[in-house]
Order: structure tokens, then C-alpha cells, then sequence
């Protein structure tokens, strides 16, 4: 036999057999052949998100937290989120804070104040936004109403990210 059928042969044969492999590892109702593409998909009331590149994080979806009756918000409606971000020319990490309305029932949600420690940063923050009132005690947008669906965001460098959390809230 020729050697270069045999390379092509030889190539295309083990091509099948991972072929095959993926099959039965991978198995599922999406892609070609059954392949499941390693996708993620995420329900949220009629519409679902689905993302094939990217890695979501478990309980991304938003559930109505409990509320007592005759309760407008609470302080679950207010969602944090925060990450790094390019760091300072002296190399101080800096980090990128989110905090969302998110309240079901349509409320705007005032007084936000966050569990903070000894919040401080070596960029400034405009204190409208963001500011440390005693240790552990930070408000948020200057204490007026973040509108429902709204978000308030700044960004601060430390040498680590602070976590924050929501301490209580007022409906408005």
C-alpha cells in the first residue's frame, strides 16, 4: 500500500473514533449529531439565556425573595456586584462596584446603606455616590431613591477588594 493513503487513512480513522468519543461523553439534544455544545442555558420566566462561549455562574437567575405581607421591598432588592479592573499606574488593584435596583414589585429603594468595614480608597469617589459614614457603615447614591431597574456604580483602589454587603434599606 501506498504510505500516504495509509497517513490519510490512519488520520481520518482516528478522527472518527473522536468523533465518536465526544458523542457518548457529551451526550444531549443540542448540536449536530446529539453533541451537546457545552453550552449553558438559563430559564427566567418566558425568555431563556444562552451562552455557548462564556461560563455563568450558578444562581445567576433572580428569584422574588420572601416578603412579608403587605411588605413593598427589602434589602434582598438591592444587588451587589463587583469585580477587578485595570489596575492604577502605581499598580494599586482597582475594582469596579455595581449596586442595582432589582425590586420586583416596581419600588424605588432609598437610604441604602452597606456593610463596609474600614472602607477606603486611594482613587476618589464622588461622595454622592459612595461614601464611608463610620466603620462598617457606607451610604450609597447620598441616601436618595435609586429608581427601580436603576444602577449606581464607581470604582476604588486598595491592595484588596472590600466586601460589601447591604446593612438595610427604606422603601420609598
Amino acid at each position: 500500500m501506498n504510505r500516504r493513503f495509509l497517513l490519510v487513512l490512519l488520520s481520518s480513522v482516528s478522527t472518527a473514533v473522536l468523533f465518536l468519543f465526544l458523542i457518548v461523553l457529551f451526550p444531549g439534544e443540542s448540536g449536530p449529531f446529539g453533541l451537546k455544545l457545552m453550552g449553558l442555558r438559563i430559564k427566567q420566566g418566558n425568555n431563556t439565556f444562552s451562552a455557548l462561549h462564556r461560563k455563568l455562574l450558578h444562581g445567576t437567575t433572580m428569584k422574588e425573595p420572601n416578603r412579608l405581607p403587605g411588605e413593598k421591598c427589602t434589602k434582598a432588592d438591592i444587588v451587589i456586584n463587583q469585580g477587578a479592573t485595570r489596575p492604577l499606574p502605581t499598580g494599586i488593584p482597582t475594582y469596579t462596584v455595581e449596586i442595582m435596583n432589582v425590586c420586583f414589585t416596581g419600588c424605588d429603594i432609598s437610604g441604602i446603606h452597606l456593610n463596609c468595614g474600614w472602607f477606603s480608597s486611594a482613587r476618589l469617589i464622588n461622595p454622592k455616590t459612595f461614601r464611608r459614614l463610620h466603620y462598617n457603615d457606607c451610604l450609597v447614591n447620598d441616601g436618595k431613591p435609586l429608581i427601580n431597574g436603576g444602577t449606581v456604580s464607581f470604582q476604588y483602589a486598595n491592595t484588596f477588594l472590600y466586601p460589601l454587603s447591604v446593612s438595610r434599606v427604606i422603601c420609598s
